[in-house]
C-alpha cells in the first residue's frame, strides 16, 4: 500500500513518517511550505496543488478534485495528512473511503475544528492530548484510531502546549499509520 501525504507547513508530521520507514508515493501541498523541499530531498515525488484563494471565492469542490486526481495519478493507496491546512470536500473521502487518516491536537470528541488547543486552555481542562482518526465529509468526526493524552500545565501558552501535543503527535500518527497499513 503507498501513502499520499498532504501538507501544508513544516514537515515535521512529514519527518516523523519518513523517519519511520512508511511507503510514501507523492506529498501534496496547497501553499509553498518546506514540506515539498523535504519530500524532495528524500527523493519522494513533491506537488504544488496551487489553491487559488484563501478568501470567499474558493472553490472547495474544484480544488478538491485536483487533489484527488493529483493522488490517484500517483496510484495512491492511502491519504495520510500532515497539517494540510484545507478542508476538503466529498470527492476525496468517495476516492478513498475509510483511507484517509488525519490527526487532530485534542481528545477528539472535545475541541473539534481549527483551534482546539486554544479552546482547550480557554476551558480551562486539566488533559488534552492528540486524536488519530479516519478523516470523514464531517470535520473531525471520523472513526477514532488512537489517542493519547498530553496535560495541561499551570503557566501553559498554545504554544507550549501545541508543542508538548506535537511530541506525542510525531510518535503516535506514524504508528497508527504502520498498524492501520498492516490491517
Amino acid at each position: 500500500m503507498t501513502i499520499g501525504v498532504l501538507a501544508s507547513g513544516t514537515g515535521t508530521i512529514l519527518t516523523a513518517l519518513l523517519d519511520a520507514g512508511l511507503p510514501v508515493a507523492v506529498v501534496l501541498a496547497d501553499r509553498d511550505c518546506p514540506a515539498l523541499g523535504l519530500a524532495a530531498e528524500a527523493g519522494i515525488p513533491a506537488q504544488l496543488v496551487t489553491r487559488p484563494t484563501f478568501g470567499a471565492a474558493f472553490d472547495r469542490l474544484e480544488y478538491t478534485h485536483r487533489v484527488v486526481d493529483a493522488l490517484e495519478e500517483a496510484g495512491v493507496d492511502l491519504v495520510v495528512m500532515a497539517g494540510f491546512g484545507t478542508i476538503l470536500d466529498k470527492p476525496l473521502v468517495d476516492a478513498y473511503p475509510g483511507r484517509v487518516l488525519n490527526t487532530h491536537p485534542a481528545l477528539l470528541p472535545s475541541f473539534p475544528g481549527w483551534h482546539a488547543v486554544e479552546e482547550a486552555l480557554a476551558a480551562g481542562v486539566k488533559v488534552t492530548g492528540c486524536t488519530v482518526h479516519v478523516a470523514t465529509v464531517d470535520v473531525d468526526a471520523g472513526p477514532i484510531l488512537a489517542q493519547e493524552a498530553v496535560p495541561v500545565l499551570p503557566g501553559d501558552t498554545v504554544e507550549s502546549l501545541h508543542e508538548r501535543i506535537k511530541a506525542v503527535e510525531r510518535r503516535l500518527y506514524p504508528q497508527t499509520v504502520k498498524e492501520f497499513l498492516q490491517q
